[in-house]
Protein backbone atom coordinates (compact mmCIF):
# COMPACT_ATOMS: atom_id res chain seq x y z
CA UNK A 1 0.00 0.00 0.00
CA UNK A 2 2.53 2.24 1.15
CA UNK A 3 4.81 1.69 -2.12
CA UNK A 4 1.72 2.43 -4.35
CA UNK A 5 1.03 5.56 -2.47
CA UNK A 6 4.90 6.11 -3.35
CA UNK A 7 4.60 5.53 -7.07
CA UNK A 8 1.47 7.18 -7.27
CA UNK A 9 3.16 10.23 -5.40
CA UNK A 10 6.37 10.10 -7.81
CA UNK A 11 3.57 9.91 -10.81
CA UNK A 12 2.09 13.35 -10.15
CA UNK A 13 5.21 14.81 -9.50
CA UNK A 14 6.43 14.35 -12.51
CA UNK A 15 3.57 14.88 -14.41
CA UNK A 16 3.32 18.71 -12.67
CA UNK A 17 7.37 19.11 -13.53
CA UNK A 18 6.44 18.12 -16.91
CA UNK A 19 3.48 20.41 -17.35
CA UNK A 20 5.43 23.28 -16.18
CA UNK A 21 7.79 22.73 -18.43
CA UNK A 22 6.12 22.39 -21.29
CA UNK A 23 4.13 25.87 -19.92
CA UNK A 24 7.77 27.27 -19.88
CA UNK A 25 8.70 26.12 -23.65
CA UNK A 26 5.28 27.35 -24.57
CA UNK A 27 6.07 30.88 -23.51
CA UNK A 28 9.38 31.02 -24.22
CA UNK A 29 9.29 29.76 -28.11
CA UNK A 30 6.75 32.97 -29.14
CA UNK A 31 9.21 35.04 -27.05
CA UNK A 32 12.39 33.78 -29.15
CA UNK A 33 10.10 33.67 -32.54
CA UNK A 34 9.52 37.35 -32.17
CA UNK A 35 13.50 38.54 -31.41
CA UNK A 36 14.62 36.33 -34.29
CA UNK A 37 11.93 37.34 -37.27
CA UNK A 38 12.76 40.81 -36.07
CA UNK A 39 16.30 40.38 -36.54
CA UNK A 40 15.83 38.57 -39.23
CA UNK A 41 13.45 41.61 -40.82
CA UNK A 42 15.62 44.50 -39.38
CA UNK A 43 19.51 43.72 -39.80
CA UNK A 44 19.30 44.99 -43.41
CA UNK A 45 18.83 48.38 -42.29
CA UNK A 46 20.80 48.86 -39.72
CA UNK A 47 23.99 50.79 -40.73
CA UNK A 48 25.94 53.45 -40.12
CA UNK A 49 24.01 56.29 -41.67
CA UNK A 50 20.57 54.29 -40.10
CA UNK A 51 22.36 55.02 -36.71
CA UNK A 52 24.26 58.05 -37.10
CA UNK A 53 21.83 59.78 -39.70
CA UNK A 54 18.53 62.36 -39.79
CA UNK A 55 15.48 61.19 -41.48
CA UNK A 56 15.22 62.14 -45.07
CA UNK A 57 13.14 61.84 -48.23
CA UNK A 58 9.76 62.05 -45.76
CA UNK A 59 11.79 59.60 -43.83
CA UNK A 60 11.94 56.48 -46.03
CA UNK A 61 15.41 57.41 -45.97
CA UNK A 62 18.20 58.49 -43.44
CA UNK A 63 18.98 57.94 -40.14
CA UNK A 64 17.21 57.34 -36.56
CA UNK A 65 20.09 59.25 -34.44
CA UNK A 66 17.09 62.27 -32.82
CA UNK A 67 15.12 59.14 -32.09
CA UNK A 68 17.71 57.70 -30.48
CA UNK A 69 18.85 60.81 -28.47
CA UNK A 70 15.27 61.60 -27.67
CA UNK A 71 14.41 57.80 -26.13
CA UNK A 72 17.95 58.35 -24.35
CA UNK A 73 16.79 61.22 -22.94
CA UNK A 74 13.15 60.24 -21.97
CA UNK A 75 14.79 57.52 -20.17
CA UNK A 76 16.94 59.38 -18.62
CA UNK A 77 14.95 62.17 -18.06
CA UNK A 78 12.40 59.15 -16.27
CA UNK A 79 15.36 57.97 -13.80
CA UNK A 80 16.46 61.55 -12.35
CA UNK A 81 12.82 61.98 -11.35
CA UNK A 82 11.18 58.55 -10.05
CA UNK A 83 13.86 56.54 -8.90
CA UNK A 84 14.72 58.69 -5.96
CA UNK A 85 10.83 59.10 -5.19
CA UNK A 86 10.22 56.18 -5.58
CA UNK A 87 13.11 54.69 -3.18
CA UNK A 88 12.33 57.27 -0.52
CA UNK A 89 8.65 56.21 -0.64
CA UNK A 90 9.46 52.63 -0.30
CA UNK A 91 12.09 53.58 2.68
CA UNK A 92 9.00 55.06 4.55
CA UNK A 93 6.64 52.51 3.69
CA UNK A 94 8.78 50.15 4.99
CA UNK A 95 10.70 50.89 7.68
CA UNK A 96 8.99 54.09 8.97
CA UNK A 97 5.27 54.04 8.45
CA UNK A 98 3.32 52.19 10.86
CA UNK A 99 0.91 49.34 9.85
CA UNK A 100 -2.26 51.57 9.77
CA UNK A 101 -5.48 51.18 7.44
CA UNK A 102 -4.27 54.40 5.72
CA UNK A 103 -0.90 52.76 5.06
CA UNK A 104 -2.53 49.61 3.27
CA UNK A 105 -4.29 51.96 1.26
CA UNK A 106 -1.85 53.87 -0.05
CA UNK A 107 -0.03 50.19 -0.82
CA UNK A 108 -3.46 49.51 -2.01
CA UNK A 109 -3.57 52.44 -4.71
CA UNK A 110 -0.05 52.35 -5.30
CA UNK A 111 -0.82 49.11 -6.85
CA UNK A 112 -3.90 49.81 -8.26
CA UNK A 113 -1.62 52.80 -10.22
CA UNK A 114 0.59 49.89 -11.49
CA UNK A 115 -2.42 49.26 -14.05
CA UNK A 116 -3.86 52.37 -15.17
CA UNK A 117 -3.51 52.42 -18.93
CA UNK A 118 -0.70 54.17 -20.00
CA UNK A 119 -2.82 56.45 -22.63
CA UNK A 120 -4.53 57.95 -19.29
CA UNK A 121 -0.88 58.75 -17.70
CA UNK A 122 -0.78 60.84 -20.76
CA UNK A 123 -3.80 62.83 -20.70
CA UNK A 124 -2.78 63.81 -16.94
CA UNK A 125 0.64 64.88 -18.08
CA UNK A 126 -1.27 67.10 -20.99
CA UNK A 127 -3.27 68.72 -18.41
CA UNK A 128 -1.16 69.73 -15.53
CA UNK A 129 2.34 69.76 -17.49
CA UNK A 130 1.90 70.77 -20.47
CA UNK A 131 -1.22 73.09 -19.97
CA UNK A 132 -1.62 74.03 -16.25
CA UNK A 133 2.49 74.31 -15.71
CA UNK A 134 3.21 75.54 -18.97
CA UNK A 135 6.07 73.39 -19.81
CA UNK A 136 4.75 73.01 -23.10
CA UNK A 137 5.39 70.01 -25.47
CA UNK A 138 8.88 68.90 -23.99
CA UNK A 139 11.55 66.07 -22.95
CA UNK A 140 10.16 67.72 -19.58
CA UNK A 141 6.83 67.55 -19.31
CA UNK A 142 7.04 63.92 -20.85
CA UNK A 143 9.52 63.17 -18.43
CA UNK A 144 7.45 63.75 -15.42
CA UNK A 145 4.52 61.98 -17.01
CA UNK A 146 6.46 58.61 -17.63
CA UNK A 147 7.88 59.26 -14.58
CA UNK A 148 4.76 59.31 -12.61
CA UNK A 149 4.32 56.49 -14.76
CA UNK A 150 7.17 54.03 -13.12
CA UNK A 151 6.50 55.23 -9.70
CA UNK A 152 3.77 52.64 -8.40
CA UNK A 153 6.21 49.75 -10.24
CA UNK A 154 9.29 51.07 -8.73
CA UNK A 155 7.86 51.84 -5.22
CA UNK A 156 6.54 48.37 -5.12
CA UNK A 157 9.17 46.40 -5.76
CA UNK A 158 11.88 48.50 -3.64
CA UNK A 159 9.52 48.15 -0.71
CA UNK A 160 8.98 44.19 -1.28
CA UNK A 161 12.45 43.85 -1.97
CA UNK A 162 13.48 46.30 1.67
CA UNK A 163 11.09 43.76 3.28
CA UNK A 164 12.38 40.79 2.57
CA UNK A 165 16.07 41.57 4.51
CA UNK A 166 15.70 40.10 7.98
CA UNK A 167 14.75 41.95 10.64
CA UNK A 168 17.88 40.35 12.52
CA UNK A 169 20.62 42.91 10.22
CA UNK A 170 18.50 45.71 11.62
CA UNK A 171 18.28 44.37 15.16
CA UNK A 172 22.10 43.82 15.17
CA UNK A 173 23.09 46.94 13.54
CA UNK A 174 21.00 48.77 16.33
CA UNK A 175 22.26 46.77 19.17
CA UNK A 176 25.73 48.15 17.86
CA UNK A 177 25.43 51.26 17.88
CA UNK A 178 23.82 52.58 14.31
CA UNK A 179 20.87 54.95 14.18
CA UNK A 180 17.93 53.71 12.30
CA UNK A 181 18.77 55.66 9.31
CA UNK A 182 22.80 54.59 9.32
CA UNK A 183 21.49 51.19 9.28
CA UNK A 184 18.98 51.55 6.57
CA UNK A 185 21.77 53.31 4.62
CA UNK A 186 24.69 50.87 5.14
CA UNK A 187 23.52 47.69 5.88
CA UNK A 188 19.11 47.12 4.49
CA UNK A 189 19.67 48.98 1.23
CA UNK A 190 22.27 47.59 0.75
CA UNK A 191 21.37 43.86 0.84
CA UNK A 192 17.94 45.19 -0.79
CA UNK A 193 19.90 46.55 -3.88
CA UNK A 194 19.27 43.17 -6.46
CA UNK A 195 15.43 43.73 -5.98
CA UNK A 196 15.54 47.47 -6.12
CA UNK A 197 17.35 47.70 -9.31
CA UNK A 198 14.78 44.99 -10.95
CA UNK A 199 12.22 46.88 -10.18
CA UNK A 200 13.73 50.31 -11.36
CA UNK A 201 14.57 48.69 -14.93
CA UNK A 202 11.38 47.75 -14.99
CA UNK A 203 9.77 50.88 -14.55
CA UNK A 204 12.49 52.58 -17.18
CA UNK A 205 11.85 49.79 -19.86
CA UNK A 206 8.18 50.50 -20.03
CA UNK A 207 8.75 54.23 -20.14
CA UNK A 208 11.36 53.55 -22.86
CA UNK A 209 8.86 51.78 -25.28
CA UNK A 210 5.98 53.96 -24.46
CA UNK A 211 4.09 55.73 -26.77
CA UNK A 212 0.77 56.87 -25.74
CA UNK A 213 2.00 59.39 -22.83
CA UNK A 214 5.19 60.76 -24.76
CA UNK A 215 2.05 61.32 -28.14
CA UNK A 216 0.44 64.03 -25.40
CA UNK A 217 3.32 65.52 -23.78
CA UNK A 218 6.71 65.82 -25.51
CA UNK A 219 7.18 63.63 -28.74
CA UNK A 220 7.31 65.57 -31.98
CA UNK A 221 6.82 63.77 -35.75
CA UNK A 222 9.52 64.98 -37.22
CA UNK A 223 12.58 67.31 -35.91
CA UNK A 224 15.56 68.52 -37.96
CA UNK A 225 17.60 68.68 -34.97
CA UNK A 226 18.44 67.39 -31.84
CA UNK A 227 17.00 69.14 -29.16
CA UNK A 228 18.94 72.17 -27.10
CA UNK A 229 16.90 72.08 -24.04
CA UNK A 230 15.03 69.97 -21.10
CA UNK A 231 11.39 72.25 -22.86
CA UNK A 232 12.48 71.36 -26.66
CA UNK A 233 10.46 68.57 -27.92
CA UNK A 234 11.67 65.16 -29.27
CA UNK A 235 11.24 62.71 -31.34
CA UNK A 236 11.48 59.03 -29.62
CA UNK A 237 11.67 55.34 -30.97
CA UNK A 238 8.54 54.19 -30.00
CA UNK A 239 6.50 57.33 -31.91
CA UNK A 240 8.75 57.22 -34.22
CA UNK A 241 8.15 53.33 -34.92
CA UNK A 242 4.62 54.43 -34.76
CA UNK A 243 5.08 56.88 -37.29
CA UNK A 244 6.47 55.16 -40.00
CA UNK A 245 4.59 52.09 -39.60
CA UNK A 246 1.02 53.74 -40.04
CA UNK A 247 1.62 57.26 -41.40
CA UNK A 248 4.25 57.32 -44.04
CA UNK A 249 2.92 55.47 -47.59
CA UNK A 250 5.18 53.25 -49.11
CA UNK A 251 8.03 52.78 -46.00
CA UNK A 252 10.53 50.33 -46.82
CA UNK A 253 9.89 47.12 -44.14
CA UNK A 254 13.13 47.18 -43.25
CA UNK A 255 13.12 50.65 -42.21
CA UNK A 256 10.61 49.92 -39.73
CA UNK A 257 11.98 46.63 -38.79
CA UNK A 258 15.46 48.60 -38.13
CA UNK A 259 13.96 50.84 -35.92
CA UNK A 260 11.74 48.37 -33.85
CA UNK A 261 15.68 46.24 -33.66
CA UNK A 262 17.32 49.31 -32.45
CA UNK A 263 14.64 49.99 -30.13
CA UNK A 264 14.95 46.06 -28.70
CA UNK A 265 18.03 46.27 -28.43
CA UNK A 266 17.98 49.33 -26.48
CA UNK A 267 16.11 48.13 -24.24
CA UNK A 268 17.78 44.58 -23.82
CA UNK A 269 20.64 46.59 -22.88
CA UNK A 270 19.56 48.47 -19.85
CA UNK A 271 18.49 44.77 -19.03
CA UNK A 272 22.10 43.20 -19.60
CA UNK A 273 23.42 46.15 -17.38
CA UNK A 274 21.20 45.69 -14.97
CA UNK A 275 21.65 42.21 -14.80
CA UNK A 276 25.83 42.45 -14.55
CA UNK A 277 25.20 44.63 -10.88
CA UNK A 278 22.86 42.87 -9.87
CA UNK A 279 24.62 39.73 -10.23
CA UNK A 280 27.62 41.56 -8.59
CA UNK A 281 25.32 42.71 -5.56
CA UNK A 282 23.83 39.36 -4.99
CA UNK A 283 27.45 37.60 -4.88
CA UNK A 284 28.52 40.27 -1.81
CA UNK A 285 25.11 39.29 -0.37
CA UNK A 286 25.49 37.78 3.30
CA UNK A 287 22.14 35.79 3.09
Amino acid sequence: MKRALSLNRHLVQRLGFTAITLMAVFTVIPIVATVIYILIQGAPAISLEFLSGFPRDGMRLGGILPAIIGTLYLTLGTAVFSVPLGIAAAIYLSEYAADTPLTRIIRIAIINLAGIPSVVYGLFGLGLFVLFLKFGTSILAASLTLSIMTLPVIISTAEESLRAVPQAFRTVSISLGATRWQTIRRIVLKEALPGILTGVILGLERAAGETAPILFTGAAFFLPRLPQSPFDATMALPYHLFVISTQVPEMPIKIQYGTALVLLVFVLTMNLIATVIRSRARAKRQW
